[in-house]
């Protein structure tokens, strides 16, 4: 059986594609080895290593703002590093026990220069924005697992559409900023710039929800070991983008008194 999904990482055909091009392989492996199969809790042990190695990268970069150094080349660059590394994970995931690590160190650099900037011209926001973080990602663990919150099939296409509605919104506003004095209406601090924050937010933390049903329905399909980085992945790609969202709308009402 397959599922769809709606994070813009892990999409259906990843995990689709995966599934029936080792199908055979697994069945076999599985006489042998059970361990062969994607496990929840490899599942989760991954995404803590990937979340270490994350944390430790972005020091770096924080130790270098706040040292006299310039941390924007290593910031830059680990963006575009990491998202090379998120592209190449999304056609190839058989590679990520490899990419995914990659990918949490290269993100790392960006998350710890961005924060250093955020926290430069607003004192504490960063360690408001963490704590934000980890609210909104408990507070959706604990309404996916006591089955509040239920993964259907209309709840996962108002979710995709809305994603990349966003993802469509930023990439035309950054282009039309880029060559004409065009403004988005999400910069700045007004009240239509923070509805709009405050709506990203909703939309990335419902993703949370997705990334939650994509691990169990990958345990329960017996996906091959490599996908338990492949969505451990995903979920730090969700949670970044959390992160960096309440980092926006906290300077928008920081910057408002």
């Amino acid at each position: 059986m397959a599922f769809e999904s709606k994070n813009p990482f892990l999409n259906n055909k990843s995990f689709t594609a995966t599934s029936a091009s080792t199908d055979h392989k697994v069945h076999q492996a599985t006489l042998i080895d059970y361990n062969q199969d994607m496990t929840l809790a490899g599942t989760i042990n991954k995404t803590l290593i990937l979340f270490l190695l994350l944390t430790a990268a972005s020091l770096i970069t924080w130790w270098m703002a706040f040292n006299g150094m310039n941390p924007m080349l290593p910031t830059i660059g680990g963006a575009i590093v990491g998202l090379i590394l998120v592209v190449i994970a999304a056609f190839k995931p058989q590679y990520s026990p490899v990419l995914a690590p990659g990918y949490a160190l290269f993100e790392g650099l960006f998350i710890g220069g961005v924060s250093a900037i955020f926290e430069a011209k607003y004192p504490g926001i960063v360690i408001q924005a963490v704590g934000a973080t980890f609210v909104t990602f408990a507070v959706c663990l604990g309404l996916y697992k006591f089955k509040i919150v239920k993964v259907t099939e209309q709840f996962k296409s108002v979710v995709v559409a809305a994603t990349f509605a966003i993802a469509t919104y930023y990439l035309i506003s950054w282009l039309f900023s880029m060559f004409t004095s065009f403004v988005p209406v999400h910069y700045g601090n007004g009240m239509m710039s923070i509805g709009i924050s405050v709506f990203v937010i909703v939309i990335a933390s419902l993703n949370l929800f997705l990334d939650f049903d994509r691990m169990e329905k990958g345990v329960e399909q017996k996906m091959p070991k490599f996908m338990e980085w492949f969505a451990a992945m995903g979920l730090i790609i969700t949670l970044v983008w959390l992160y960096i969202e309440f980092l926006r709308l906290l300077s928008k009402l920081s910057s408002r008194n």
